[in-house]
């Protein structure tokens, strides 16, 4: 290296970095390669499809038409599911549509029939995540933190605080006590 040119130095960054903005780069990579343009449709497809047909059917690709506006979306579900997918592809439509920002970005929806497995046997059963479900708070310590937040008069920063409190106040059951 000359003298004139510096090494690539990454730049340093204060505070906290929030751990989706990490893998943003390559969740969108991954997601462009397949036609997602948007890749909120498959982080957040339980929400944008419903959880009854989030269970059964889950997007595998966006392919667009080189003359019009409009793609199509192919859904993957296994075989006994497909009927009621294709009952509910336009309604799906609609949703997948508002996702992409209201204008019809999806025009059509293919729906692809597979096994419940895969075609290994190491393959993944076809499920869903299960969702995640909020521990139980000691009511103790949520009363400790109502009583921390009496003296704030805005219901929201009151809320806020009371959350607060009860995060800080609870043991965290992944600490290991020496």
């Amino acid at each position: 290296m000359s003298q004139t040119q510096t090494p690539y130095r990454r730049p340093f960054r204060k505070g906290a970095v929030r751990a989706a903005s990490l893998v943003e780069r390559q969740i969108r990579k991954v997601g462009e390669s397949r036609g997602f343009a948007v890749s909120r449709l498959l982080t957040h497809w339980q929400e944008v499809a419903g959880e009854e047909l989030a269970a059964i059917a889950r997007p595998v690709k966006v392919s667009y038409s080189q003359g019009g506006i409009g793609g199509t979306l192919v859904l993957l579900t296994t075989g006994a599911n497909a009927q009621f997918v294709e009952m509910q592809k336009e309604n799906l439509k609609e949703r997948v549509n508002v996702c992409y920002g209201g204008y019809g970005a999806i025009r059509r929806i293919h729906v692809t029939q597979t096994a419940p497995t895969g075609f290994s046997e190491t393959a993944t059963p076809f499920t869903p995540a299960p969702p995640r479900v909020a521990p139980r708070q000691d009511p103790a310590v949520a009363a400790r933190a109502r009583e921390s937040a009496d003296g704030v008069a805005d219901p929201g920063l009151r809320a806020a605080l009371e959350n607060l409190g009860r995060n800080v106040l609870s043991p965290r059951s992944d600490r290991k006590d020496p």
